[in-house]
């Protein structure tokens, strides 16, 4: 047992090994573990006769540990994840089934943002002020009805294409399509890949027949299921979230199009390729570790 002051190398990783543990794996009713708590454990445990959070803390930032922070995940369940995911990273690495992509080719992600509503607040939105004085939001507002927001962007050349509908669906996305591939280069591009996920308006082997029996240039490409986070289109979409819709005070739904639409011109002025950097080899340890029965932890202590 390690006393007070002098905390051996196998006492910081014995420390470090509870906090890579679920609580509820040690039996203890807790959804998350804090620095005292943890320090609490390891001292009932007998690993240590005395120990602080602030050290635990500070040994834990040694190997970027933080068991207090969670996020939500949908665990893939696609038997053909990896061969699905796989292929639009190749794709953003500007390849196609193991060949370069051809100068006169292009990929474009492409979704829907449903339901964005219009609240037209109670009382005028007052600005920032000095002095620390934060913009002020009325908290009640009046609904205004919601909108569909379409784009599609341009992997390679940062370009963006976008348009407002009452609702999603099948027709919507297909004026979304038509939009693009009627403009240069797409309209006599050699290949347009079409990168999207498995929505309603694009989903399954009837949306590549409806859409590449159109457009003789156009190729399909499906996410896995649950892989909406590989479509680059979605990071605009987060980008719209902070610099549109946050806060909402719109007073009717012609506003929130002519500001959503206003936003991808004044966007693109300054927009670059996203710099992607999440590969096939990333993919393949984030499955691994998905899979494992276990998590193998490397430690610094």
């Amino acid at each position: 047992m390690a006393g007070r002051g002098a905390f051996p190398p196998e006492a910081i990783a014995e420390v470090k090994a509870i906090a890579c543990q679920l609580p509820s794996e040690r039996g203890l009713p807790l959804s998350r573990f804090s620095g005292s708590e943890i320090a609490r454990e390891a001292v009932a445990l007998g690993i240590v006769e005395q120990l602080s959070g602030a050290t635990v803390w500070r040994w834990l930032a040694e190997d970027a540990i933080r068991p207090w922070n969670y996020r939500s995940w949908i665990f893939p369940r696609d038997p053909d994840f990896r061969a699905k995911a796989a292929r639009v990273l190749d794709l953003y690495a500007g390849r196609w089934e193991g060949r370069l992509l051809h100068p006169g080719e292009f990929v474009l992600c492409a979704d829907e943002k449903p339901s964005i509503q219009a609240r037209a607040r109670l009382h005028t939105t007052l600005p920032p002020t000095a002095g620390g004085g934060n913009q002020l939001v009325e908290h009640e507002y009046k609904r205004m009805g919601a909108l569909c927001y379409l784009a599609a962007w341009d992997v390679r050349r940062a370009k963006l294409f976008d348009r407002c509908e009452p609702k999603g669906g099948i027709e919507p996305f297909d004026r979304l399509v038509a939009q693009v591939m009627a403009e240069q280069p797409y309209a006599s591009a050699r290949r347009v890949f079409w990168v999207v996920d498995n929505g309603s308006s694009h989903r399954g082997q009837r949306s590549i027949e409806r859409l590449q029996g159109r457009y003789k240039n156009l190729v399909l490409v499906h996410l896995p299921i649950h892989a909406s986070w590989l479509n680059q289109v979605e990071i605009y979409f987060s980008i719209v979230q902070r610099k549109v819709l946050q806060p909402n005070d719109f007073t009717d739904l012609a506003a929130v199009e002519q500001r959503l639409l206003a936003f991808a011109r004044h966007y693109e002025q300054v927009a670059r390729p996203f710099e992607w950097k999440f590969t096939r080899d990333d993919l393949d340890r984030l499955l691994q570790r998905l899979n494992a029965p276990n998590h193998a932890v490397t430690l610094a202590a």
